[in-house]
């Protein structure tokens, strides 16, 4: 027998698999469809990551077993190649993005068919083809047209370096995450999606979706819905009111301050009466360098300035409280002010603590806690005293109302959806301005608006796109009058083309429709989508929230439900070794061509299924890799084994059974590592045996295919059959035979184990004992002993006390 030769054999299997187009998939209405969908990269210049391979190959496995059930199976790739990183990597490089992104398209796809995963590259798509975007831009005039896009002034985190604006989560102790320059806050006019529209029904339809507890509760505590009541806080001497949101109406009593966001538009509407103006304002200038992120970290040391001169007065008891600025209260939530209560409050009470502030309690509780946030009964409340939580709630919010001092109000953390970006390598977006007809969007049938070419694509030093440059494709006619035009010179974010991916798949060729309904209607929802965790807040929900606006515009068929993903599960982080974070600094980070050229792929993908539980994160080990590739080596040395005819071994074929139902139920169950182990276990038996049924064999090279394609399509081949086994149903197994009449039961003596014997399963402890007491081979240990005791465990092991 020759030796197993990955490089030729996957090779070989890899150029039949594309020749042949085994994966190719067209709508078949008389068969079940199955959508997996895994998240499509980003292709950076460093190629794929071990982590994509991880990913990619659960999902591949998944496809192939459902394949092998006889459904009709989408498996499509494509590339998110628009955005920040992509541009950052050509400025670095000093060339154009279109260029650098081509060549990396061109590597990942070498990497993604040198893994042997079973995508259907026909329906392969790039974000930054023109014929893609212009389905984008058509999906944000239809916004547009439904008011659903709209332009605003935003205070938004600026990166003076990349002049960029940032999200929240891209800043880092005041610098920007990606390049480390100085961030500051800065208002701009900045093109918004009204997602909060959408915001009950992006937590509500989760009780309609199977996705890990951990993925909802990330959905629902970022929309962030809170009910409660808005309470109008008149300030003393003044027509103006601070509204302020809470979800404790009952502790209005206890309320012995209030705290403004530093960039609350009251402070300057009330400076002229504040007497420590120079104060506030060297206060707002510290809060402006902090992110949203840093500023509201709950184990920092809290920090605010007192708005002297100016109070608020407590709309329940008349009482003038004094008014703060901190930076731990934000203007994007609530109302950008807080009322205090510090004895129920842990937050409030620190603040108040180091600020010597009053601390009322106004719930009664029997505990030592100085701050009691549990429920109890109204306490130095007037009229409401003795009244529990929930009726206290009840009936302040009416007297608020009644009096005009309130009303009942749910709250949301979400905001809207900021869409456009001061940078070049994005989707125009496609809007047109006239000082006439204002903001008009580019006709349908002018779509796309292509993206120009240019040379000089560094960002502006005025905050405006490169774009802003091109001035024969920025001056323009409007569209609804004739008359001058100006082109929006901001690009959309990178999130614009990975929202709605998954549809066009279904349908990458059409150049009439975002979609074809009845492509859509037959694939739609993805049946499951795996990736990262990291992805699972922004992406999941803003690609949620543009699936339900084409739902209700009825571009995606209605029969296609109102959410994308019927599944969506998460696997963890591969670290390094060591169980470091992979990072170029550490100089630990994986490259899969590494193993995929020393190992193969086979022995990477059955590797990194078989490290640990796939949801958790996990430390790479070449020596795992090693032993694994060993595993490969020594399946390929059994087909010497093989016998059409050969005589069944009873043991042999209840473990090839339960093999068969195993690996099929860790499938669908994501325990790939159970179901390696599972395969390792027969092997290793019918490495003791003297022959292996060919019929057997057979079974098992059907069930080792979704892990280790290339090697089962060779041992396949090798026992006669013509054809690829892409299409061969998965093995059926016999319940009968799961279940063994017998088992190997370990004896031990004091402990150590000194023989193990074949016995019937459910033999009585009185027959064990029987047995091992004439047993010849334990005699010698037994010999002028006394037996003390004897423990028996069913069906595993017996331990006699000597």
């Amino acid at each position: 027998m020759s030796e197993y030769n990955h490089h030729k054999i996957e090779a070989k299997w890899q150029e039949y698999w594309e020749k042949n187009k085994s994966f190719l998939v067209a709508e078949d209405r008389n068969r079940e469809k199955f959508y997996g969908l895994v998240e499509f990269p980003y292709p950076s210049g460093d190629g794929l990551h071990i982590g994509h391979l991880r990913s990619y190959t659960a999902m591949d496995i998944i496809c192939r077993y459902q394949r092998m059930k006889g459904k009709n199976i989408l498996y499509p790739i494509g590339f998110d190649a628009f955005g920040l990183p992509a541009e950052n990597y050509a400025v670095k490089k000093n060339i154009k993005p279109q260029e650098t992104t081509a060549k990396n398209i061109i590597n990942f796809t070498r990497q993604l068919k040198a893994a042997g995963f079973s995508f259907d590259w026909d329906r392969s798509l790039s974000t930054t083809d023109a014929s893609y975007y212009r389905w984008t831009q058509w999906i944000f005039v239809q916004m547009f047209k439904q008011g659903l896009a709209y332009k605003a002034k935003q205070t938004i985190n600026w990166c003076t370096s990349c002049k960029i604006g940032l999200a929240n989560e891209e800043v880092v102790n005041g610098v920007c995450e990606r390049c480390g320059g100085e961030v500051i806050k800065k208002d701009k006019e900045q093109w918004l999606l009204q997602i909060t529209k959408y915001a009950d029904r992006l937590i509500d339809d989760l009780d309609n979706v199977d996705y890990l507890d951990r993925i909802k509760s990330q959905q629902i505590n970022w929309i962030g819905r809170s009910e409660g009541a808005e309470v109008n806080f008149q300030v003393a001497k003044s027509d103006q009111q601070i509204k302020v949101f809470t979800t404790r109406p009952d502790t209005l009593f206890g309320a012995t301050y209030l705290v403004l966001a530093p960039e609350h538009r009251l402070l300057e509407e009330l400076k002229n009466n504040i007497s420590n103006w120079d104060e506030i304002l060297k206060y707002i200038g510290e809060a402006q360098k902090k992110s949203d992120l840093e500023r509201t970290e709950l184990a920092k040391d809290k920090t605010g300035v007192e708005i002297k001169g100016v109070k608020a007065i407590n709309p329940v008891n008349n009482q003038e409280i004094p008014i703060w600025i901190a930076d731990y209260v934000l203007i994007s939530y609530g109302t950008g002010a807080i009322m205090a209560v510090p004895a129920h409050d842990q937050r409030d009470f620190e603040f108040a603590k180091k600020y010597n502030i009053e601390i009322k309690q106004v719930v009664a509780h029997d505990t030592d806690e100085e701050v009691f946030t549990g429920e109890g009964k109204a306490i130095n409340s007037g009229e409401y005293d003795g009244l529990t939580i929930a009726e206290f709630k009840k009936q302040i919010t009416k007297w608020l109302t009644k009096e005009k001092f309130g009303r009942a109000a749910i709250n949301y953390k979400l905001r809207d959806w900021i869409f456009s970006r001061q940078r070049y390598w994005g989707e125009p977006i496609p809007l047109i301005y006239c000082d006439q007809c204002d903001w008009q969007p580019v006709p349908e049938e002018d779509l796309p608006v292509v993206l120009p070419e240019i040379d000089n694509f560094l960002p502006t030093e005025d905050g405006q796109s490169p774009l802003a440059k091109v001035e024969d494709w920025v001056h323009t006619k409007c569209p609804k009058c004739g008359g001058v035009g100006m082109r929006e010179t901001d690009v959309m974010p990178n999130w614009a083309g990975s929202n709605w991916y998954f549809i066009r798949y279904t349908d990458n060729k059409n150049d009439q429709q975002m979609v074809d309904p009845k492509k859509a209607e037959y694939w739609l929802p993805v049946n499951w989508y795996n990736g990262g965790m990291e992805h699972t807040t922004l992406h999941l929900l803003y690609s949620r929230f543009v699936y339900k606006f084409l739902y209700d515009i009825k571009a995606i068929p209605q029969k296609c439900g109102v959410e994308p993903y019927q599944k969506r599960t998460a696997h963890g982080m591969i670290l390094g070794e060591g169980g470091i974070k992979m990072s170029k600094s550490k100089g630990n980070v994986v490259n899969p061509d590494d193993y995929l050229t020393k190992y193969g792929a086979d022995a990477t993908r059955l590797y990194e299924m078989f490290m640990g539980p796939f949801d958790q994160a996990i430390a790479w080990d070449e020596k795992g890799v090693t032993g694994v590739a060993k595993f490969i080596n020594k399946v390929w040395a059994l087909q010497a084994k093989v016998v059409a005819g050969a005589v069944i071994d009873k043991k042999i074929t209840t473990a090839l059974h339960q093999t068969i139902k195993k690996v099929g139920d860790d499938i669908v169950n994501m325990r790939f590592n159970t179901a390696v182990s599972q395969m390792m276990i027969l092997v290793n038996l019918w490495e003791k045996a003297e022959e292996i049924n060919q019929d057997d064999w057979q079974k098992f090279i059907l069930v080792l295919s979704p892990f280790a394609p290339h090697l089962a399509e060779e041992l396949w081949l090798a026992i006669g059959h013509q054809n690829s086994l892409c299409q061969v149903p998965w093995p059926s197994y016999n319940p009968k035979l799961i279940i063994a009449d017998e088992f190997e039961l370990v004896v031990q003596i004091n402990g150590k184990v000194r023989d193990k014997i074949n016995v019937a399963i459910n033999i009585t402890q009185q027959e064990v004992e029987d047995l091992v007491k004439k047993s010849d081979k334990l005699a010698k240990f037994l010999t002028d002993q006394t037996i003390k005791k004897i423990i028996y465990i069913p069906n595993k092991l017996v331990n006699i006390v000597v």
